[in-house]
């Protein structure tokens, strides 16, 4: 879609705080740097292998407690994936009759299970809402489609195009939702800046409980809370179409790929203490000036960890997710992202010493959507127009001269 040293008398907490994060996050050191088992970038590439076709223009993907996988279609419908038996026939849910589908990027476009859903079913999802087009967050068991709840939404009218459309809960037990600057090109309502609006932001609402009228609140810590003329659900902006971001379960970073308008595809890395960070759009696409009118003096813009250019048959970022499996060791920690149109995929890791490391570690197949993992840490991509569902798996290789690694 175009789209620090402890005193004798804290040694024992400490011991106690390592074995706890060494029992829930095997795969990352102490402090967060990367696992000593992690390889060079460079010596990393990915196969595929088809496991599922015949989705109708498959758009999100989640993983559940069960070991199965949630995939949304673009008209509303819900499928079941589960590696022991293979794609369900019929959908577990279907909200068609909801959901404006007017335009190539319009449709059902995320989805993403509670953190109690063992328990009680619950789904939210993300969807561009009849007769309008309008960016609309709900809730619905997975059961009773009739029950769903609407959350939140933001008149979405004019353009079919930058709907964003991401969910996920973070670590924070709180619920993140991305939404598009409100289409067409040049960010015609210049919303990306616009703390007043909810286009081209990612905001953050605890739907755990009620306030006033609101079937949910706002956290205390929200960066905009007590500013004038703010949304308070803000967390991030200045984003032009990020409509696929995901949280890292081990340190509760958000990655976000954010489209592009021609010259630059963009992937962000946001630490859990950078709420309010503005990411620049529409001032700027990546880290070039777009519209000086857009820039304010005095701003902070935050870079993205990793850009790449528009051209060389690539043409829109689908944000990836941190493996965090067990099956390959080595690949531990790396981000992978992957771009609709070339198909190419990026590997992004954090240095112990700081910056970026970053690398073309091979293709996904043709047009992929999306990419998630399994309860178990293990990736899968979907491919749009073909309907297909593909694991993803890593492997080792020696490192060949120009191997496209840089770092940052």
């Amino acid at each position: 879609m175009s789209r620090r040293r402890c005193r004798p008398a804290t040694m024992l907490a400490g011991l106690l705080v390592l074995a706890l994060s060494a029992f829930l996050s095997p795969s990352v050191s102490v402090a967060g740097t990367p696992d000593t088992r992690a390889v060079p970038l460079a010596e990393l590439t990915v196969a595929t292998e088809q496991v599922a076709s015949g989705l109708r223009r498959p758009i999100a993907i989640t993983g559940l407690p069960d070991g199965r996988m949630l995939i949304a279609e673009k008209d509303g419908t819900v499928r079941s994936y589960h590696p022991d038996t293979g794609l369900a026939a019929e959908p577990v849910l279907d909200l068609t009759a909801r959901i404006d589908t007017s335009d190539n990027e319009r449709g059902l476009l995320g989805i993403t299970p509670a953190p109690n859903f063992a328990r009680t079913g619950i789904l939210y999802v993300s969807y561009t809402s009849l007769p309008a087009g309008a960016l609309t967050l709900a809730r619905v068991p997975l059961s009773a489609p009739d029950r769903l709840q609407v959350l939140l939404t933001q008149e979405h009218a004019e353009y079919g195009n930058h709907n964003g459309g991401q969910v996920a809960f973070g670590r924070d037990g709180y619920l993140y939702w991305s939404t598009g600057d409100g289409g067409h090109a040049n960010d015609p309502f210049k919303a990306g800046q616009n703390l007043g609006t909810l286009l081209g932001k990612i905001v953050r609402i605890d739907v755990n409980r009620t306030c006033g009228a609101k079937p949910y609140c706002v956290p205390a810590g929200n960066p905009f809370v007590r500013v004038a003329g703010a949304r308070p659900e803000i967390w991030l902006y200045g984003l032009r179409n990020a409509w696929r971001f995901s949280v890292d379960p081990v340190d509760g970073s958000l990655w976000i790929g954010d489209v592009g308008q021609g010259l630059v595809e963009e992937i962000n890395h946001i630490r859990p203490w950078q709420g309010g960070a503005n990411l620049g759009w529409s001032c700027r696409e990546g880290t070039p000036v777009f519209d000086p009118q857009q820039c304010r003096p005095g701003v902070r813009y935050t870079d993205p960890v990793f850009e790449y250019d528009h051209y060389n048959d690539n043409c829109s970022v689908t944000g990836g997710v941190v493996y965090r499996g067990s099956r390959t060791p080595e690949a531990r920690g790396t981000y992978v992202a992957s771009d609709y149109c070339s198909t190419r995929v990026f590997a992004v890791r954090p240095k112990s010493g700081g910056g970026y490391e970053t690398a073309t570690i091979g293709n996904f197949p043709t047009q992929p959507t999306a990419i998630d993992a399994d309860v178990h840490g293990e990736l899968y991509v979907l491919s749009d127009l073909p309907g297909w569902l593909s694991r993803v798996r890593f492997e080792r290789v020696q490192p060949a001269a120009g191997s496209g690694v840089a770092n940052r």
